[in-house]
């Protein structure tokens, strides 16, 4: 069967093909009656748009380049659905790449997404990354880029965060409400700015509730189920044990957990215990964890408002340099989650 062209639809409507090309791309100089005339007649006859035919034409592909971290952790695959539940309804594809948390890998996922010519590109750093130059090198090209949860402000590109300080502030404050008074802390690496973020949020609820800060109950992981159980292992076993532990992640929250439980330490009534990030499995472990929510689905519905006008701005003419300097940056409040895993207390 031949290929239904414009020219077909053209044809049984008596227009133009070149009215029908500006209808089916949106063009303003169209009325919103021929527009719809037109796509029900594309509609009808099966239409498919020849996406390559018209990126040429437009110089844009309509897919927008996501790189995260990883799709294991659900706290990235739910930023990615809201991405690309909006972008769908503006006839956006999206092209995801994944670093799994390796600098070179996301160097390598920047260059594919650049050579794929995508209309922009959406990303959230991963761990190991030391050398922003690749994300210099989007810029350089003029390519819409926006950062999410993990950015760099050195980069100035737009961005999307949840106020980590914040949440680690209220984690903590939760655990000493319940009556904890030894509060320990699994960080995360430290020139990743989340997780400094958390760590001074951790530190300053405790200054504030007149609690010490002992460096004796701080233990430094790489965010993994192995890290949670290294770190839980260093703290029960050391000289200052702690009495609950407030992890920077829920992966870390999840391999503290299982290691407590195996020494036979009962939670919440001897070691109280709480996350970061809301995973899926948290409300389903044993006892189920207490947590910080990170609303990943409404940080991805802001980072693709942002990616638009981002988008908008490099098509419009050039504004004040005093306008442009200073990105947009949309920080979210955090949520708490309390489950069995802290709540030592009834809770009102």
């Amino acid at each position: 069967m031949a290929r239904i062209t414009i020219h077909d639809i053209a044809k049984q409507l008596n227009t133009s093909p070149s009215t029908v090309s500006k209808a089916l791309n949106d063009h303003p100089s169209i009325s919103a009656a021929t527009k719809e005339l037109i796509i029900t007649a594309a509609q009808n006859l099966n239409y498919k748009q020849n996406r390559l035919a018209s990126s040429l034409r437009s110089g844009k592909t309509n897919i927008i380049g996501i790189l995260i971290p990883s799709s294991e952790i659900g706290f990235f695959a739910a930023v990615v659905h809201g991405i690309e539940r909006l972008a769908r309804t503006k006839g956006y594809n999206v092209l995801l790449f994944q670093s799994n948390e390796m600098g070179e890998y996301e160097v390598e996922g920047i260059e594919t997404l650049l050579m794929s010519s995508v209309d922009g590109i959406i990303a959230s750093v991963a761990k190991e990354t030391t050398n922003y130059d690749h994300f210099l090198e989007v810029k350089k090209r003029k390519v819409p880029l926006v950062l999410f949860d993990r950015i760099r402000e050195e980069l100035q590109v737009p961005s999307v965060v949840i106020d980590d300080f914040k949440g680690a502030y209220m984690a903590t404050e939760h655990l000493i409400q319940q009556g904890y008074t030894r509060i320990a802390h699994i960080s995360g690496p430290q020139h990743a700015k989340i997780f400094n973020d958390r760590l001074c949020g951790y530190v300053e609820a405790l200054r504030a509730n007149n609690l010490p800060v002992n460096d004796d109950l701080i233990q430094y992981g790489k965010n993994s189920l192995d890290s949670g159980r290294a770190g839980a292992a260093q703290l029960l076993n050391g000289a200052s044990k702690p009495d609950a532990i407030f992890a920077a992640v829920d992966f870390t929250a999840l391999g503290a957990l299982q290691y407590i439980k195996e020494s036979g330490v009962k939670i919440p009534e001897q070691v109280g215990l709480i996350g970061f990030g809301n995973e899926s499995f948290s409300p389903y472990v044993t006892p189920s964890l207490s947590t910080i929510d990170q609303q990943a689905a409404k940080m991805g519905e802001e980072t693709f408002q942002l990616f638009l006008e981002a988008l908008a701005q490099k098509n419009a003419p050039p504004v004040d340099l005093i306008e442009e300097s200073v990105p947009k940056k949309i920080i979210l409040d955090p949520l708490l989650v309390i489950r069995e895993s802290s709540a030592r207390k009834p809770m009102v």
